[in-house]
């Protein structure tokens, strides 16, 4: 229900302040332009005005609950003409009886009938177009608002999809390699375990954030890089350089997670030699770059050439979702070199 013209204290006092000039002018009128005693104009601008008043405020009463979809305009026409015609009757009816007895008011009254009804007829339908403005704005407003907010509800449920869907596939890999471990190297299976307790943990701390701190995303990554050495130790090795500036920027929750996952998985797998994963950071134009590499080899790996795994669409639809950009994430194959950069721009 859209919030009515009256309503705002504002709007009362405005229309207060404005109907007391305009009464009072009315009276000056009578007065000074026709010489009616000041009693009787004292009188007849009260009677008038008043009843104009409530005539004008019932116009815009009226129009906050009901208005026709066909033919409006004529019905605000023919409501104004109605109204103004009431008013006028009853504002003569009225004076006639209090001034029964001043014949040349009563004479002068009914000669001015058809100049009332037109200046009343005027106003009605100038509250009744400003009413149906007004309304049509808020309802539009209201539609608007109610429009941003189950768009915004129905992101942040497909955000929140899209974080679960990446979780399980990490945490089957990751139990998988400690039910390997459990028999040939119980220690490290322990390990493992406590690392994955601390970053299962960390992901529900980080469940309810939009935003978290680059430096915060970086340990929260290092944990899991941590995991993955256990599973398979000297082979993985990892480089993390970036500037002291970009340690308080803002970045998703778990948006690195993902592309160094799929880094491992097509640098790692599939072969017995170490590999070394980088993950670098620039900042330049407002914004934070993120550049992970890893080996790639193209003639092994023909069927991920574009680099699309699950992993990176997902990043891709959660960066769009976030800025409505599709331009944030890009991948790149260079001398054997598989390159994802992540931009985030700082909110």
């Amino acid at each position: 229900m859209a919030k009515r013209l009256f309503a705002f204290s504002t709007s009362r006092w405005s229309f207060g302040i404005i109907w007391l000039l305009i009464t009072i002018c009315h009276i000056a009128l009578l007065y000074f332009w026709f010489g009616l005693p000041i009693s009787v104009a004292v009188a007849d601008s009260a009677i008038h005005n008043i009843l104009l008043a409530w005539t004008i405020i019932g116009m815009s009463q009226y129009f906050a609950y009901y208005r026709p979809v066909r033919g409006r305009y004529l019905f605000l026409v023919s409501v104004s003409a109605a109204l103004s015609a009431i008013w006028v009757v009853l504002c003569s009816w009225i004076l006639g009886k209090i001034f029964a007895m001043d014949l040349y008011y009563l004479e002068w009254l009914n000669n001015s009938m058809p100049i009332f009804f037109v200046y009343c007829w005027i106003l009605n339908l100038s509250m009744g177009l400003l009413s149906t403005f007004w309304y049509e704005m808020q309802e539009k407003q209201e539609a608007l608002a109610r429009k941003e907010t189950n768009e915004k509800m129905a992101r942040e449920a497909e955000l929140y999809k899209l974080r679960q869907q990446l979780q399980p596939h990490f945490l089957f890999n990751s139990l998988n390699s400690i039910n390997a471990l459990i028999a040939m190297r119980p220690m490290e299976a322990r390990e493992m375990i406590t690392k994955l307790s601390e970053f299962l943990r960390g992901t529900l701390k980080k469940e309810d954030q939009q935003w978290v701190k680059f430096e915060d995303e970086i340990q929260y990554l290092t944990l899991y890089l941590d995991i993955e050495k256990v599973r398979f130790r000297h082979r993985l090795k990892t480089v993390i350089e970036f500037p002291p500036e970009a340690s308080t920027m803002l970045v998703p929750p778990m948006i690195l997670q993902p592309v160094v996952e799929n880094a491992i998985k097509f640098g790692l797998y599939d072969t017995t030699g170490e590999i070394t994963i980088s993950i670098q950071a620039t900042v330049a134009e407002k914004a934070l770059s993120v550049h992970i590499t890893n080996p790639f080899d193209e003639q092994l790996h023909k069927s991920t050439q574009k680099g699309t795994g699950f992993g990176l669409k997902s990043i891709d639809r959660r960066l769009y979702l976030l800025f409505a950009r599709n331009d944030l994430l890009n991948t790149q194959i260079h001398d054997n070199l598989f390159t994802t950069t992540i931009k985030i721009p700082q909110p």
